[in-house]
């Protein structure tokens, strides 16, 4: 296993405003852990803007890049759409990868992928930050210790107003939509609040004149007959939140998936007795992510997260199936 005892050299691909406002800081904070050693992007432009800012190399191409021979990790924030090509060679040359959300096109990517990594013995993350906010941790341990008693349902939804038409979120092709791109959260959060056994059994896509699906709904259900309904859109009124309704109360995360540095979220808990609210601590959900991934290069949970991508690609893969039989 490509392992280090001592700081992850790691290089960015592409310019991704996701990268310059978060990802790139996070990593740039755990100096103890990571080495930012370069960025690159399709024009040398671009990549000297940004590595100028955080102080580091500026490459031109994506090649470039994954051909640097003493790197050992690539964090790719690019449009799903060119993940696979990107990952594969980069798995290839031996570096372990972190993607931004959705990782894979379809369900066959993701096997493909995770079937290399595998082989490779290198890690493979998706990045879904939101589970690794303590927010979330306040509601397992609620739920832990009985306070809505067992779980009847659960509900999730997530969306936002419509965005500039000339956005990659609206082009298909690229891997945009709402189901690589929102409906990822709800069922993200589903497999993660209510752990194994949950399938995708039914769901809608609406799509828009140019082909590309723009809001949905999808239907979870275990064998023990406990459901998830979850809701997500480009062009929404926005919603970040899920419920989890159970005998006795239920328990509602208000701002679940992307929640600032420096917000503190609410915990709502509702039962007979009356209504308490957890106001949980400003925390930096991208900070602990790449702590985790740093973890994962050095061979923890390597297992766990090639389990969530398969999991993650093969629901939103249902989500598809199920919707053109509607």
């Amino acid at each position: 296993m490509n392992t280090m005892s001592t700081k992850i050299r790691i290089g960015v691909m592409g310019c991704a405003r996701v990268a310059q406002r978060s990802t790139i800081p996070a990593i740039k904070e755990l100096s103890n852990k990571f080495e930012l050693v370069v960025i690159a992007s399709r024009t040398i432009e671009k990549a000297q803007a940004l590595a100028a800012e955080f102080k580091c190399k500026a490459v031109e191409g994506y090649d470039q890049l994954i051909n640097i021979p003493d790197l050992d990790a690539i964090y790719m924030p690019l449009p799903t759409g060119l993940h696979k090509q990107w990952i594969i060679k980069a798995l290839r040359q031996g570096k372990h990868v972190y993607a931004e959300k959705s990782m894979a096109y379809c369900y066959a990517d993701a096997c493909e992928m995770v079937k290399l990594a595998d082989e490779k013995k290198l890690a493979l993350m998706e990045g879904y930050m939101f589970q690794y906010h303590s927010q979330h941790q306040l509601v397992l341990d609620s739920l832990n210790n009985g306070k809505i008693g067992e779980v009847r349902h659960f509900f999730s939804s997530f969306g936002f107003p419509q965005l500039d038409s000339t956005n990659f979120r609206y082009d298909e092709k690229l891997g945009g939509g709402a189901l690589l791109d929102a409906a990822g959260y709800p069922v993200r959060a589903a497999h993660f609040v209510l752990g194994e056994g949950f399938k995708i059994k039914s769901a809608t896509l609406f799509h828009n004149n140019e082909g590309t699906n723009i809001f949905g709904s999808a239907f979870m259900s275990n064998d023990k007959g406990v459901g998830a309904s979850l809701a997500f859109g480009l062009n929404n009124f926005y919603q970040c939140r899920y419920e989890i309704w159970g005998e006795k109360g239920k328990i509602i995360a208000e701002r679940a998936f992307t929640p600032r540095f420096d917000f503190s979220p609410k915990i709502i808990i509702e039962t007979n007795k009356g209504s308490d609210i957890i106001q949980a601590k400003p925390d930096n959900h991208f900070i602990k992510a790449f702590v985790e991934f740093y973890n994962i290069c050095n061979g923890k949970n390597i297992k766990k997260h090639y389990t969530q991508i398969l999991e993650q690609s093969q629901s939103l893969e249902l989500i598809r199936q199920y919707s053109k039989k509607v």
